[in-house]
């Protein structure tokens, strides 16, 4: 038999290599982004009525419900990827943000054309901060759940760019490369957005996000310059 016959024994022979096990996902907790969607349906019920969309029950009943359905179907930590539940979450950023701009835009309305709240720099103050805190709140959720996918994907990939590039994805030096962003990362976001109206230390990279990132800095500012500015002329 020659060489060119021989049979293949050492390819016929060589066992498959069996594949090795998933990385595991790293997930985080619900309960921090849950208290931040029980905050704002507090604040919600602590503004005046020409402030809220809708009756004052309305809005933090579907706030309620929507949260209870994602603790209900992801309890603890968030790790489940499903189509439906990232359905809601997506739902549930979507009525906290709506509510926000609502609130802002009937805010600054009532500080043009006068309002109850306006002739009261304590009320005003009050009210200003409720709303502006909001917001924070707000784009904080909207953030957490829009990068990457949200929080679920996240836990499990992430993607090699993605829409929000936070200091330990920018510095090959900080040896981050299982690092994964969490709700508290995405409150400093929004606090920092809505203080300085610009990026600090996290970078806007994709489309949406610099469109997000620029409304809410807008909003911050109609809020922080014309709330201060009326609370001014009141007390003088």
């Amino acid at each position: 038999m020659t060489g060119r016959d021989a049979p293949d024994t050492h390819h016929r022979n060589t066992p498959e290599p069996e594949p090795g096990p998933e990385p595991a996902a790293r997930t985080e907790s619900r309960w921090p982004m849950a208290a931040a969607v029980a905050a704002s349906a507090a604040l919600t019920l602590l503004l005046p009525d020409d402030l809220r969309l809708g009756p004052r029950w309305a809005l933090p009943l579907a706030e309620g419900l929507l949260l209870v359905a994602l603790v209900s179907g992801d309890p603890g930590r968030i790790s489940r990827r499903s189509t439906i539940l990232r359905s809601v979450a997506v739902v549930l950023v979507v009525v906290l943000a709506g509510s926000a701009i609502w609130s802002t835009a009937r805010l600054i309305d009532d500080l043009i054309h006068g309002g109850a709240e306006t002739n009261s720099a304590d009320a005003l103050l009050l009210v200003g901060g409720s709303v502006w805190i909001s917001t924070v709140l707000a784009f904080s959720l909207l953030y957490f759940e829009l990068d990457s996918g949200g929080p679920a994907a996240r836990a499990h990939h992430m993607p090699p760019t993605p829409a929000l590039a936070f200091p330990q994805q920018l510095s090959p030096e900080l040896n981050a490369a299982h690092w994964r962003p969490r709700y508290v990362d995405y409150l400093y976001l929004a606090f920092t957005n809505s203080t300085a109206l610009s990026p600090t230390d996290v970078m806007p990279l994709a489309p949406w996000a610099k469109v997000v990132m620029t409304v809410q800095s807008v909003l911050s500012l109609m809020i922080l310059g014309l709330v201060i500015a009326r609370a001014v002329n009141v007390l003088a």
